[in-house]
């Protein structure tokens, strides 16, 4: 669980879940992708985590990015403190970071099999006038405070962020940043909710449409990240693990080829409900006349009227720039258009029925029998329904 991406995506990600099965789901999020995300919303608000307690609990220290993000740019975020916790059973030190190895007391004992990091501040230890991961290292060894095992609790291994010591330190937080695992994300993100924390997670795109998470983004609750959500993010993956993957997969379906090394691919997104820049951006718009003469999707250029759905009490938009500026009634659009979402241009009215009746306020006809939007006889993938603010 330590930032690592466990996957739970039919088919095109059958390698990765054979992976979780055995084990091996050790797919880490990549350094650039949480330096790409967390400056956005530095850009928006440079206070963002300043005098801020992150915590990252479902991080092993030794190994995540997330980790190794927040440890080299405490400073410069004004972290307050730094809080990462591993699951009982994740390898420590397996290469991807190996920041030290862990031992207690004498040396002889053996290491836990979960443990946590708290980090207060990072200080030039090793006297070369600068600050980073190397000075981040030296701290940990000198400082065996920071760190202690956490043992299992009941039903709950050690390390698991739903345990008792899990919990106290999410309480001791202010915001809350990791890629937990998908197969616990529903309950994932009502403990932070329960809990009241402000937070940015990985999760896979299709949780949008969980009742769950939907009920919170239909609410304004959460939201999804700064970074577009139209390619897949890509995961570091241990090298043990790659060639059993070349050899049962095709690349672009679970994993791609980036400069000779490769990743693990999934359809995963940022949620969030930390503010950033993008989602205030008016999305500009043509008048529906405009669009069905000029789009530039053949979809809806030289229509006569824009489709209905046969099931659903709104109008078919398939594309996000194909909202109509001049339509005052329910628009079913993709669930992309959350990149483009302004709480202040859009009103989020409901979605698909995929999840059971009332998923869709309404909207929806039930003796169709089909939870799908339905257009001309054809079956239409998930759809969000939205209407324009007054």
């Amino acid at each position: 669980m330590k930032g690592k991406q466990r996957v739970e995506t039919p088919s095109g990600n059958r390698t990765l879940n054979s992976a979780k099965k055995a084990k091996q789901d050790e797919f880490y999020t990549q350094y650039i992708d949480i330096q790409k995300e967390i400056e956005a919303y530095l850009e928006y608000n440079p206070d963002t985590f300043r005098n801020k307690v992150v915590y990252c609990n479902c991080d092993d220290p030794f190994e995540s990015n997330f980790f190794k993000y927040f440890a080299v740019n405490f400073n410069k975020l004004g972290l307050k403190k730094l809080i990462t916790t591993s699951y009982d059973g994740s390898p420590i030190a397996s290469g991807q970071l190996s920041l030290l190895e862990y031992t207690e007391g004498n040396g002889n004992r053996p290491k836990p099999k979960a443990v946590a990091v708290i980090i207060d501040q990072v200080k030039d230890e090793n006297g070369d006038g600068a600050t980073n991961i190397d000075d981040v290292k030296l701290f940990l060894q000198r400082n065996m405070a920071a760190r202690k095992a956490l043992k299992a609790e009941g039903s709950y291994a050690g390390g698991d962020f739903r345990s008792p010591q899990c919990v106290a330190l999410m309480k001791e937080a202010d915001i809350v940043i990791t890629n937990p695992p998908f197969s616990l994300f529903r309950e994932y993100i009502a403990q932070i909710v329960e809990h009241k924390k402000q937070f940015l997670i990985i999760g896979n795109k299709n949780a949008i449409t969980y009742k769950e998470v939907f009920t919170l983004i239909k609410s304004n609750a959460i939201w999804t990240g700064a970074m577009p959500m139209g390619k897949d993010l890509l995961f570091d993956v241990p090298e043990q693990y790659a060639q059993r993957m070349m050899a049962s997969s095709k690349n672009g379906s679970s994993y791609r080829i980036i400069g000779g090394v490769l990743k693990g691919r999934s359809s995963s997104i940022w949620f969030t409900n930390l503010d950033h820049g993008r989602r205030h951006e008016m999305l500009p718009l043509m008048t529906m006349a405009e669009n069905l003469k000029f789009s530039r999707h053949k979809d809806i250029k030289g229509k006569s009227a824009y489709d209905r759905y046969e099931n659903y009490d709104a109008i078919e938009v398939p594309f996000t720039d194909s909202i109509p500026s001049d339509y005052e009634g329910v628009m079913g659009v993709p669930i992309t258009f959350l990149d483009k979402y302004n709480p202040d241009q859009f009103e989020i009215i409901g979605a698909t029925e995929s999840e059971g009746k009332g998923f869709s306020s309404g909207l929806w006809n039930p003796e169709s029998g089909i939870a799908q939007a339905v257009v001309n006889g054809m079956r239409v993938y998930k759809r969000i329904f939205i209407r324009h603010r007054g």
